[in-house]
């Protein structure tokens, strides 16, 4: 699951459609290159799993590969995302789908060994963090007022509808060929390459040489962005509680489909149900939600939503069968769904101009990371315990997570005033502009407008 950010502030208007979205030619050749990116790794991702899951018998081992794709955002996610600052949008997503095309294609190979594969697709999933952060920041450059937010919402549908193709596609094609699955990775690669070169504009970098500094440091000038201001950090808390729980039914859905044998269903079947319920849920959420329901009364379903997401997978306890696990999986995603945006939304309008590509890596990596460790974790509880239990109380505890995030949620007086201070920051400098985060600077911190004035570009 993707949580996409950027810092492009929504025009106060009505909300935005489809065609509206659909009728610009680089936002159509970008959306169709991100699918077909994403199709590409769920494929693999599913096909991976179950191979491991077939040769060990581990649940563990079975969830880690299924987490090794989250482990380069841990490695170095928002030092990866920064760099996409320093080049050109286009440049970097096209490098880095050719990338990616060559080490689908080793891992191809006949006779590789499990080990070899995990490293591979390791390697191959390092090049995702800088991708990624270009290609959100370059959203904001082709969509703009509520279109944004459409496509935003758009986008993060269609990721979920590309996990369901990509799972229910990734195990038909794995139960005859895994190296079959890789080459499809790889071929979706190498269209999103041509389509992302030949379609898109070749903007300037964000960042310019005399704005530079060491990379270590930009990084860090992210981190204390997000965390050092209170609503940013209130966001960032939020989302990232809701990537502790969502994730967790796909993740054991290879093992927990295998227990659950004879319920009508067979292995492979059960295990593509629950894999694709979340995001079948999370496409049909955010489509209603996103689409139909205004912005004031997103804002005022967000924090029911947060806890009802965990709490509609507390009933795992009782050891239902897959369909049933599957309609619970799909209850959460919806919810998460009427969550995320609006949440991303408030992200889009506190962060100030300059620094899209680094929030972005914060959050990314973030959610990433969090996801990997959920699903690391509750694989290896499974180990002891019965999958159900664990996924319930890890579940309740989710409930308890989310209710202490709400009770924190800053009062809509704050985050008005972290609105105008971001806008008076963003002002004087211009977009473009990337000067150091004052350390200890909060929201509605002038010292920080007026060395942002001083060091402006004129």
């Amino acid at each position: 699951m993707e949580a996409t950010v950027s810092d492009e502030r929504p025009a106060q208007e009505g909300p935005a459609t489809f065609r509206d979205v659909f009728s610009l030619a680089e936002y159509r050749v970008l959306f169709t290159a991100s699918a077909l990116s994403w199709v590409g790794d769920y494929v693999a991702k599913a096909a991976v799993t179950v191979l491991v899951y077939r040769q060990t018998d581990s649940v563990a081992l079975s969830a880690a590969a299924f987490a090794a794709s989250y482990l380069p955002w841990l490695v170095g996610g928002p030092l990866l995302s920064a760099l996409a600052e320093r080049y050109r949008y286009r440049q970097v997503m096209v490098a880095c789908d050719l990338v990616r095309m060559a080490l689908m294609v080793l891992v191809a190979l006949p006779g590789m060994p499990p080990w070899a594969i995990l490293a591979l697709i390791f390697a191959a999933t390092l090049a995702n963090p800088p991708s990624q952060a270009a290609r959100s920041a370059l959203m904001p450059q082709i969509l703009t007022g509520d279109r944004l937010v459409v496509g935003l919402s758009v986008n993060a549908s269609t990721g979920q509808a590309a996990q369901v193709l990509g799972y229910l596609l990734g195990a038909a094609v794995a139960a005859v060929s895994p190296a079959a699955a890789l080459l499809i990775n790889a071929a979706t690669f190498g269209l999103s390459a041509a389509l992302v070169r030949f379609g898109l504009r070749n903007r300037p970098p964000a960042m310019t040489e005399a704005h530079r500094s060491h990379l270590l440091r930009e990084t860090g000038e992210g981190f204390r962005l997000v965390f050092g201001r209170p609503v940013l950090r209130a966001i960032a808390v939020l989302v990232f509680s809701a990537m502790v729980f969502s994730i967790v039914p796909e993740g054991l859905a290879a093992a927990w489909a295998a227990e659950r044998t004879g319920d009508g269903l067979d292995t492979g079947t059960a295990q593509a149900v629950i894999m694709a319920a979340n995001p079948v849920g999370y496409v049909l959420g955010g489509l209603v939600v996103g689409r139909f329901v205004g912005p004031a009364r997103r804002l005022a379903l967000m924090r029911p939503l947060a806890v009802i997401a965990p709490a509609v997978l507390v009933p795992a306890l009782l050891d239902p069968p897959p369909v049933v696990v599957a309609l619970l999986a799909a209850a959460c995603g919806f919810a998460v769904a009427g969550l995320l945006p609006v949440a991303n939304g408030l992200f889009v309008q506190v962060l100030p101009d300059g620094y899209r590509a680094r929030a972005f890596g914060v959050m990314a990596s973030g959610t990433q990371i969090i996801q990997g460790a959920a699903v690391l974790a509750t694989g290896a509880l499974s180990e002891r315990f019965a999958i159900p239990s664990v996924v319930g109380v890890w579940s309740a505890a989710g409930v308890l997570l989310m209710l202490f995030a709400v009770a924190t949620w800053p009062r809509p007086a704050t985050i008005e005033a972290a609105v105008a201070a971001a806008r008076a920051e963003s002002a004087p400098a211009g977009r473009g502009a990337h000067t150091p985060v004052p350390r200890g600077a909060a929201v509605g911190d002038r010292s920080g407008e007026r060395s942002r004035r001083r060091h402006a570009v004129t």
